[in-house]
């Protein structure tokens, strides 16, 4: 009967206005920034202090260099940038589920979820909103790359690689601190699961040091080849320092782990209106 009359159906109807809703609460987050920038200049500080202080002595220190860890030409600042990139990212979007509790406890959240939008718009749009959050960390290392003289690929193409890898991965993080958010309900317990998860994420990563090394580390073993931030961290050696990886599986490791996110904490959204 609805194709009989042109009516839509309410399933096609959802999906035809979907990129709109996206578009219409990743502005809505990005508003929040426009107003208040103090975050996304304090989240500035975290990145310069590791590549100035942790990257200057462990490159001097040549540690990596004369194990044979490191690829030929390539010095530890070089190698570290791109990691650094991914851990900022990281670090601004894994708490991004207490902005959804906070938005819970001001009643925005039921009021949202009444719209006739879809809720993996919602969530969509907040993943994009955190990617773009993820993106000024990018600019953030990639200008003290070019003050430290740094020798990155600045071919754009590649930089922009680079900003939609960072984009795709900060929208996943973000994705999984709302799935968080969805199971715990509470806005400290989500808290202290953010900080228990973050540096083991982190540091079971190739984001400090090359894979070579991380198998010789036992406690780690295979962790790192399940860890969405090892995949970020490659992809960005690759497109950045031309270090050999599988662009496709980086990418589409990525891609999928932020679909399966999207759709798992929209999943949850109405648990997280009912807490």
């Amino acid at each position: 009967m609805a194709a009989i009359t042109g009516v839509a159906t309410p399933a096609k109807s959802s999906w035809r206005v979907l990129p709109s809703r996206i578009v219409t609460f990743c502005l809505v987050e990005l508003r929040r920034i426009r107003h208040d920038r103090t975050e996304l200049y304090t989240r500035a500080i975290q990145p310069i202090l590791w590549l100035l202080i942790y990257g200057e002595a462990f490159n001097r220190a040549a540690l990596f260099k004369h194990a044979g860890l490191l690829p030929p030409g390539v010095s530890y600042l070089q190698f570290l940038a791109p990691g650094i990139m991914a851990q900022s990212a990281l670090f601004i979007s894994i708490f991004y589920g207490i902005q959804i509790i906070w938005e819970r406890d001001a009643g925005m959240l039921t009021k949202l979820l009444a719209t006739p939008s879809p809720r993996s718009a919602l969530i969509a749009g907040k993943a994009f909103a955190a990617g773009i959050r993820g993106f000024s960390q990018v600019v953030v290392i990639l200008s003290l790359s070019a003050i430290l003289q740094i020798g990155l690929d600045w071919n754009p193409l590649r930089l922009l690689g680079a900003a939609i890898v960072v984009v795709i991965s900060a929208g996943f993080f973000s994705c999984l601190s709302m799935v968080l958010a969805g199971v715990v309900v509470s806005r400290d317990r989500l808290m202290g699961i953010g900080q228990a998860i973050t540096m083991p994420l982190f540091f079971a990563s190739s984001a400090l040091y090359p894979l070579a090394m991380v198998k010789r580390i036992p406690v780690l073993g295979w962790i790192p080849y399940i860890n969405p931030l090892t995949y970020e961290v490659e992809a960005l050696r690759g497109l950045l320092i031309n270090t050999p990886t599988n662009l496709v599986l980086d990418i589409g490791v990525l891609v999928v782990c932020l679909v399966v996110g999207v759709f798992a904490a929209g999943a949850l959204l109405g648990r997280l209106a009912r807490g």
